[in-house]
């Protein structure tokens, strides 16, 4: 019996060490790595979050892209479903900031007058009033070369718009609502080639003119209102100019690039685009100047911008040099340096060091 205790107790001893416990061993120094298998069911969920009101990143939303027309961005269509022509409807728009007549506005606007008189700028030989010939049998040809000029002037020169308008009046048919009905779109996007984002323009050009023959017996529409609203392209800035132009009405300002940059330079608006200053100046500028400060203006930036030396001249030879090579200076033209190029430097210093009528603080 002693030795059968033994035994039995020498058996207990040598299983404690048999492979069985050395598996489980083995088995729990494994069980420690990582696993592939996905997590189990039992861990704690995780804790909710409250749904986040911005939207998501990978749906962007107002996001512009550059198609060289002012109307809002269309929306991506459907696969297989053609483009809509017509615009979401526009919320009442205010101004971002409300400022009051530029006390030396009449002053510095009288000079700009008397620096464009002698109308040079490109915009005079180049631009919708110069281009488009007018048909006494029927003024509607008039009205739609107006449109059809400033929708090809968004984000162009006015000598590219000017090359590409004769290109279309010397088209067999002349430029006119049925000519371009019956131009297949190859033959219509090589008469605009060279302007900015002509094939977008070829596009729209041809929707435009569809809706004018379909919807406005071959006519522009009669207000600005109803341009936005019906002709895809056409923007705030564009239907203002082509009510003034083609139909003699003020309804609001056209607002383009130089003036919301030198306006803005000058300090006389608080805006981040061309809109917002169109909005800003109606709060302020006498309803006289609406119809004419585009062309005044947009004449005097593209001459301090693109004819540098021949604006520091005519600033020279006006009656107030100082006041003029000051207010070039303002919106962004180095008179001195433009000067010495011309070899008028030391004029350009005299004038500036004498003190001028309607002077502003730089």
């Amino acid at each position: 019996m002693v030795s059968t205790r033994r035994h039995s107790s020498a058996a207990g001893a040598a299983g404690d060490d048999s492979p069985k416990p050395a598996a489980k061993k083995a088995k729990a120094k494994s069980s420690k790595k990582p696993s592939s298998k996905k997590p189990s069911s039992t861990k704690p969920p995780a804790t909710p979050t409250k749904p986040s009101s911005k939207p998501s990143p990978s749906t962007p939303t107002g996001v512009a892209t550059p198609t060289g027309v002012e109307g809002p961005s269309p929306s991506t269509p459907t696969p297989g479903t053609p483009p809509s022509s017509k615009k979401p409807p526009k919320s009442p728009q205010k101004p971002s900031y409300l400022p009051s007549l530029p006390p030396h506005f009449s002053s510095l606007h009288s000079l700009v007058l008397e620096l464009r008189s002698d109308r040079t700028a490109p915009v005079d030989s180049n631009g919708a009033e110069a281009l488009c010939l007018r048909d006494p049998a029927d003024p509607r040809v008039h009205r739609y070369h107006v449109l059809i000029a400033l929708m090809l002037s968004s984000q162009t020169k006015d000598a590219q718009v000017g090359a590409a308008m004769r290109r279309l009046q010397a088209s067999p048919g002349g430029l006119s609502v049925a000519s371009v009905r019956a131009m297949d779109e190859a033959t219509l996007k090589a008469l605009i080639f060279g302007v900015g984002f002509h094939n977008n323009k070829t596009k729209y050009i041809a929707q435009a003119t569809r809706i004018l023959e379909e919807k406005h017996g071959g006519d522009i529409p009669p207000t600005a209102e109803e341009m936005i609203a019906d002709l895809p392209g056409v923007g705030p800035k564009m239907a203002y100019l082509v009510d003034n132009i083609a139909w003699g009405r003020v309804a609001g300002i056209g607002v383009d690039t130089h003036m919301h940059r030198m306006f803005n330079l000058l300090g006389w608006v608080k805006s981040k685009n061309p809109e917002d200053t169109r909005l800003q100046l109606e709060h302020w500028l006498p309803r006289e100047h609406w119809g004419s400060v585009n062309l005044e203006w947009v004449g005097f930036g593209q001459e301090t911008q693109q004819e540098k030396g021949k604006s520091v001249g005519k600033a020279l030879g006006c009656s107030r040099p100082g006041d003029a090579l000051r207010l070039m200076r303002r919106v962004g033209l180095d008179v001195v340096k433009e000067g010495e190029k011309i070899g008028r430097g030391e004029e350009v210093r005299e004038a500036l060091r004498k003190k001028g009528e309607g002077e502003e603080g730089e």
